[in-house]
């Protein structure tokens, strides 16, 4: 066999697997796609559907009620995490779910994963901010005394984020009582109440400030 046959024969087989790879590839590419976003709808609407669950169960004053709902809202977070499971928005919806069933360390946990990369990412800066407060909330009540410096971190980081969130500012002010820091917590109350004169824990917190002074 000449060079040249070997050069011609050579083209004719890059030429195929070009034209192979036009026809071939795209079709593999957007049958993925499709895959994919059928996928993410799917979730959104297991997300849809147990975040209004969770504002049932958080709504009703019947405790057995309550759980009920609460669980089937975390059945549905599982559902979603099935199909997408970095997205922070399920992980934080299946959290709260779990701390109005009363698993406090299983609640910080989901959070802790949404707060972690790459489901980060899929939240917003005011997003991040208000899981930091959350997760600032379940680490107080797992263990007040042991996780003061973790929440304070959170919450520091979660005013930055969302400097409207009253309850985050509030928060923030309890955990410096407990730390002896009396100046940053009376700062901390006031910014509360700045924001949202009406909350009751702030107006308490530098009542009992002053008691002690």
């Amino acid at each position: 066999m000449t060079p040249d046959i070997i050069v011609q024969l050579a083209i004719l087989v890059l030429t195929l697997f070009i034209f192979y790879g036009f026809h071939k590839f795209p079709t593999q590419s957007l049958t993925n796609i499709r895959a994919k976003n059928r996928f993410k709808a799917q979730a959104h609407r297991h997300f849809i559907q147990g975040a209004h669950l969770l504002s049932r169960a958080r709504s009703t004053s019947n405790r057995a009620t309550s759980l009920s709902l609460a669980k089937d809202a975390v059945n549905l977070a599982d559902q979603a995490l099935s199909l997408e499971p970095k997205d922070a928005a399920t992980l934080i919806l299946k959290g709260l779910a779990l701390d109005l069933m009363g698993h406090k360390s299983a609640a910080l946990k989901c959070v802790d994963q949404a707060l972690t990369f790459p489901a980060v990412k899929t939240l917003s800066e005011k997003e991040r901010g208000d899981a930091l407060f959350t997760r600032a909330e379940l680490r107080m009540a797992v263990n007040r005394r042991r996780r003061v410096d973790s929440a304070v971190a959170d919450l520091v980081e979660a005013v930055r984020l969302s400097e409207d969130n009253a309850k985050a500012f509030c928060l923030l002010g309890q955990c410096f009582v407990i730390k002896g820091m009396r100046d940053e917590a009376k700062n901390a109350f006031d910014r509360a109440l700045r924001i949202e004169p009406g909350l009751v824990e702030a107006r308490q917190g530098l009542l009992d400030l002053d008691s002690v002074s």
